[in-house]
């Protein structure tokens, strides 16, 4: 079984950086990627950023140059941290971790975070 959890969330003012981690754990072997995704109020998830292998990453256009998604342990995949910077109030939102494998293609979902960017 699986589990994802993330974490980092948190109140930041406009303007400051926040860290998530997430950690993909049980007898899963290596996940082929991970990916960050946001939950606005009253919006629909949206994805924001991937990670394959060691380096292999890419960012949707709302988080290009804010946000850099990496490694907190670069020996394995099950991990991802995203480090978001020049934080705006329509950052605002809950922040999910999906953890994709090559026998889970779907994916598996951390319960996610509340990330809340103040004015």
């Amino acid at each position: 079984q699986v589990q994802v959890v993330e974490s980092g969330g948190g109140l930041v003012e406009e303007g400051g950086s926040l860290r998530l981690s997430c950690q993909a754990s049980g007898s899963i072997g290596s996940a082929t990627a991970m990916a960050w995704y946001r939950q606005a109020p009253g919006k629909e998830r949206e994805w924001l950023a991937g990670i394959a292998g060691s380096r292999t990453t890419k960012y949707a256009e709302a988080v290009k140059g804010r946000f850099t998604i990496s490694r907190d342990n670069p020996r394995n995949t099950n991990n991802a941290a995203l480090q978001m910077n020049s934080l705006k109030q329509e950052d605002t939102g809950v922040y999910y971790c999906k953890a994709v494998f090559s026998w889970v293609p779907e994916g598996v979902w951390g319960q996610g975070t509340q990330v809340t960017v103040s004015s």
